[in-house]
Order: C-alpha cells, then sequence, then structure tokens
C-alpha cells in the first residue's frame, strides 16, 4: 500500500473513521516522503469567507468560490490548487504535482494568476502525519487509498464527493457508498 502513496492520490476516509475532523473526508496527497505526509481535504468548506480573507483571488477561483477547510494544522495558512489554462505552459509561482493539477504560490500577483488557470480553489490549513503514521492508518482501514481524477481537486459538488469516492473502489468496498450511521439500514 505504501508504494500508492505519492501526489495525486486520494485518501478516501473509511466509515469507522469518527474522530470528529476527517469524517467523511477525502484527502489529496500533496507529499508523502520519509518525513511524513501532507494533503488537503476535498469536500469540507472553510468556516470565513473566501472573500474576507483573499479578495483578489475570489474571481479567479473554481465553482464553488468559497475557502475550503484543508485541515486542522496550520488553519491560518492557506494552500492554492490550480491546473493552467494552456498545458504545454508552467505560470509564474505554479508548480506541477500531478496530471498538470499543481501549488501556486499566493503571493503571485492576482494580476499575472488572471487567465492563467482554468481551475483554481483555495485551502485554509492542511492534513498532516508524522513519518510511518499514515501507514498505521491505512493498516488499521481508517483510509482507502484510490488514485485521484484531474477535477477532483475542484470539484463543483464537493459535498458529494465522498460517496462518489468509494463508488470507485474496488469490489465490496464500493458499497461503502451507500453506507448510512443507523446499523439496521446499512
Amino acid at each position: 500500500m505504501e508504494e500508492r502513496l505519492r501526489p495525486g492520490v486520494l485518501l478516501v476516509g473509511g466509515v469507522n473513521l469518527k474522530d470528529g475532523v476527517f469524517d467523511e473526508s477525502v484527502v489529496l496527497l500533496l507529499d508523502h516522503d520519509e518525513t511524513g505526509s501532507l494533503g488537503v481535504v476535498l469536500n469540507r468548506f472553510a468556516g470565513v469567507d473566501l472573500g474576507l480573507v483573499l479578495p483578489g483571488w475570489v474571481g479567479l477561483a473554481t465553482h464553488p468560490a468559497r475557502m475550503y477547510d484543508g485541515g486542522p494544522v496550520s488553519p491560518e495558512g492557506a494552500i492554492c490548487l490550480a491546473s493552467p489554462t494552456h498545458d504545454s505552459e508552467d505560470p509564474p509561482g505554479w508548480r506541477e504535482l500531478f496530471d498538470r493539477v499543481g501549488l501556486l504560490h499566493l503571493d503571485t500577483p492576482v494580476e499575472i494568476a488572471e487567465g492563467a488557470y482554468r481551475a483554481l480553489r483555495i485551502f485554509a490549513g492542511y492534513a498532516g502525519w508524522a513519518p510511518g503514521q499514515l501507514e498505521q492508518e491505512l493498516h488499521e482501514r481508517l483510509w482507502y487509498v484510490t488514485d485521484a481524477r484531474p477535477g477532483d481537486a475542484f470539484d463543483s459538488d464537493p459535498t458529494t464527493l465522498w460517496r462518489r469516492c468509494l463508488k470507485r473502489l474496488d469490489g465490496e468496498l464500493g458499497w461503502l457508498s451507500t453506507w448510512t450511521d443507523s446499523p439496521e439500514l446499512n
């Protein structure tokens, strides 16, 4: 399983993951190495308005143009994922992670970013794991791993992303997409 952990995979929260932080979450892994793992939660809105925090970026953000809750680590910081408009160009301040989805430095002037990206989303905070922690959580089946699709990071209906990602899982795991909190209905 560890060989699958790389930028561009999704960690889909298992039905037994009930920690109040990652319940029914979908995390896009941005980095994984011997120092640990880092990702952003794709399907949770932040409690702060993007227009209040980064007003110049609202017009560039993909619908729904909101601030997303990337995770519990450094919630006062922001991470921006973006996909360039032109596949042959790497705009200033942007670094590819996988499949033309990458990180955009928010110090990049908005004027330079305008028109340079077909999709852009901003996250407050991130999810992080110490060395070996994520592997242990995978062993405990708290997360399921699947490859991200290029549109996942910019999904237009993030509130249903968890169930749709569960449906992608092979075999009986896909059945979890119909899971309810009422055992008699499962």
